[in-house]
């Protein structure tokens, strides 16, 4: 059960993107606007807690870029009605690819370079003390293993180019490891990934419970399995063994970390690809323990790492009916509590 809060950091951040991933495309169902996520946000409470702040999705109809300004005086004005600060960011990189066409990576560096932008304007603004932007590959497993080496070597050359925007704006990069994003779809491919860049300075690693439990299982890249074939949820120790080498290997990258619980399945949704399918924090179908693996990540040689400010929570491609329940803010907050007494400081 949560206490009342002895440790102050990390921050606690809600994420804003659940209201939109998955949502508002064809038969799914309809976006849940920025105001409703942070009405949601504020609500919660656990025992005195409250949640310290929220990371933003640089996309509409959360934010809509082309209108930045505006923007950026609308989401500086939610800061203060709520009492929140901001975190990260997701940058809007999906209208081009970091492979194919110079026009393709052009427009994947263009919405970098935006959302580092937008990042620093909202530090020199004073609402976002911390955070890193978020990026991924922007293409499919399916359209990276055409020419995987040759694809690889694109996204390493895309993602320099981006640190090197980046570093303009005194921003740091995050890789988004999920297993349907083509050339970081698995734990090794995203260490290749980081090693080839080599710039640990401006890009790091995102790390979200719910994909990396995908990684220990093979899943789009079953050469990279880390769990043996055989193996039975309840053997404890053959998985511990596995997560253990998975958060070695990352860790050292690691920048931003998402909170989060998994079934040990993929999901998805609208015009979302499948990827580990998030579940609520109580979900008796969900196989790991939140506080236990936190620590994997969030601790060195037994003490709190500090190498970020705030943790977030994410909930990607949950029903409206289960987003707009209090409860679930409740639950999901105590959860992320109960992590940072046994990982904070």
């Amino acid at each position: 059960m949560a206490k009342s809060g002895e440790k102050r950091f990390p921050k606690l951040h809600n994420a804003t993107w659940p209201g939109v991933v998955g949502k508002g495309v064809g038969d799914g169902e309809p976006c849940l606007d920025l105001v409703t996520m942070l009405e949601l946000t504020k609500g919660a409470e656990v025992n005195g807690v409250k949640f310290d702040g929220f990371d933003l999705f640089l996309a509409p109809p959360h934010f809509d870029p082309s209108k930045r300004d505006s923007e950026l005086d609308r989401v500086c004005q939610l800061c203060s009605d709520y009492g929140l600060e901001i975190g990260s960011l997701v940058a809007n990189v999906w209208a081009g690819s970091a492979i194919g066409s110079e026009e393709r990576r052009a427009t994947f560096l263009n919405a970098v370079e935006e959302g580092c932008a937008i990042g620093a304007e909202l530090r020199r603004r004073g609402v976002r003390p911390n955070g890193c932007v978020r990026i991924d590959s922007s293409c499919g497993v399916e359209e990276w293993s055409k020419d995987p080496e040759g694809n690889t070597a694109q996204i390493v050359d895309t993602f320099k180019k981006a640190c090197e925007i980046a570093m303009k704006y005194d921003e740091m990069l995050a890789l988004e490891g999920e297993v349907c994003w083509g050339g970081m779809h698995s734990w090794r491919k995203c260490v290749q990934v980081l090693e080839s860049v080599d710039l640990p300075q401006t890009l790091g690693f995102q790390a979200d419970m719910s994909h990396t439990n995908l990684f220990l299982l093979g899943a789009n890249a079953p050469e990279d399995r880390l769990l043996p074939d055989d193996f039975e949820w309840g053997q404890t120790e053959v998985y511990d063994e596995a997560y253990r080498k998975m958060t070695d290997a990352l860790r050292p990258w690691t920048i931003d970390f998402h909170v989060a619980q998994n079934d040990g399945t993929v999901f998805g949704s609208g015009a979302h690809d499948k990827t580990g399918r998030h579940c609520l924090p109580k979900d008796p179908n969900g196989k790991l323990d939140i506080t236990k693996y936190a620590k994997f990540w969030l601790m060195d040689n037994g003490k709190p790492s500090r190498r970020f400010n705030h943790i977030c929570w994410d909930g990607c491609m949950f029903p409206n009916s289960a987003m707009t329940n209090p409860q679930t803010w409740n639950d999901v907050l105590e959860a992320m509590v109960n992590v940072r007494e046994a990982c904070g400081w």
